[in-house]
């Protein structure tokens, strides 16, 4: 292969090391996606228009003037600024996707074509390309159109008729859930088309879209609706079919208990004292205990309230019962910390460098690497137009 714009600059050493993305997407679905894809070692040139992603002006909070929803989703990138309107940039831009391995988008479906960056006209020139769009509700007839934001997709799929208590209105939830949902799964999308391109030598349009990401990421909601005929509805912080599976009051503030099986609620029952509930025929299986739970909660509440929630913590976890408090998210990565996990790393070096929270994934052999910030807007852009300018060698960059 010949080498991309980064050779001995960086390069990834990862499972996708040689792999070349070019990363058309913009906001968070697409940046996530490529931004995983860059932390196992794939080389991603950001092509971004000149006013730059949407998400370096969404803010506050910044980080030395620079939004952190930007920073969150965009390390290990480099960035050049091209405009399409522009035919020099626009040739710049095709010649990229004629390198690429990988080509990722979000622009509204068909947007690309005037710029002969659509699918189509991509693999009549690269045909091993792999080439993913990610849309709001598909590029059918009936969705290409419609406007694609996470938010728009939770209360259409009817994620917020779930969330939020019984009596109240329904809630979104605290993160733009679905756009990451569609991020991982058009991960999982790209890595199973390279392989089947490293059997067949052939490329393929791999499409993903908000709402069946959606659909699919409601599992035993939308199961119930489907195989079961049952519209699930709104129950707070309960589950449909398990107790004790919520949070609980203690003396301090609430934890989430999860009793998920008959076991599990012996050795609750055990802890808290309470083993004659083991044996109430209300509450001797889940079945029971769920149709009772009314009965039941109380009486665990009871109980809980005499003493603070990481007493109990401490107490319940050991007998083997799940259990955690309701932390906020400073807390949640202390807490990581405190386990073991290294939440956070530093992507690049130097002044440059910027806190993150790693890649979830880990590799025995071939662990996840940091080696950029994410980059300034067009902060590559002389180094990228200067390599997409020079003829490249025989075969594929």
């Amino acid at each position: 292969m010949t080498p991309g714009p980064a050779a001995g600059a960086g390069t990834g050493r990862g499972p996708l090391s040689g792999i070349l993305v070019a990363d058309f997407s913009r906001i968070l679905a697409g940046p996530y996606s490529t931004m995983l894809l860059a932390d196992l070692g794939a080389e991603v040139v950001k092509v971004e228009g000149p006013a730059g992603d949407d998400t370096r002006t969404w803010q506050p909070p910044v980080r030395e003037g620079v939004a952190t929803y930007y920073l969150g989703a965009n390390r290990n990138k480099r960035s050049v600024a091209l405009d399409l309107k522009d035919p020099d940039d626009a040739a710049l831009a095709q010649e990229l996707a004629r390198r690429a391995d990988v080509f990722v988008e979000n622009f509204k479906p068909g947007g690309l074509g005037r710029f002969r960056l659509d699918y189509d006209s991509v693999a009549a020139v690269n045909p091993g390309v792999v080439y993913a769009s990610i849309s709001g509700f598909g590029s059918g007839p009936g969705g290409a159109q419609l406007p694609g934001y996470d938010l728009i997709v939770q209360a259409i799929s009817g994620f917020m008729s779930l969330t939020g208590d019984p009596d109240g209105e329904p809630y979104r939830a605290g993160v733009a859930l679905f756009d990451v949902m569609a991020g991982l799964h058009a991960t999982i999308g790209v890595l199973a088309a390279l392989n089947h391109r490293r059997e067949t030598g052939r490329g393929q349009h791999v499409e993903v879209n908000l709402l069946s990401s959606a659909l699919s990421g409601l599992v035993n909601q939308t199961s119930a609706y489907v195989a079961g005929g049952v519209v699930p509805f709104r129950m707070g912080n309960s589950h449909p079919s398990l107790f004790p599976y919520e949070p609980l009051p203690c003396a301090d503030g609430d934890l989430i208990v999860t009793a998920g099986n008959d076991g599990q609620f012996r050795k609750l029952c055990g802890v808290l004292g309470l083993p004659e509930l083991v044996e109430d025929p209300r509450f001797r299986h889940n079945e029971d205990r769920t149709a009772n739970r009314d009965e039941l909660r109380p009486l665990l509440v009871e109980r809980l309230r005499t003493r603070s929630k990481m007493d109990w913590f401490r107490d319940i976890i050991g007998a083997g019962v799940p259990c955690g408090p309701i932390n906020t998210i400073d807390q949640g990565v202390a807490f990581a910390e405190e386990i073991g996990l290294d939440p956070v790393i530093t992507a690049g070096e130097g002044d440059a460098a910027v806190p993150s929270i790693r890649n979830p994934i880990t590799f025995s052999a071939t662990a996840a690497d940091y080696r950029l910030p994410p980059p300034g807007l067009d902060e590559h852009g002389a180094e990228i137009r200067s390599w997409l300018s020079t003829p490249a060698e025989e075969g594929r960059p």
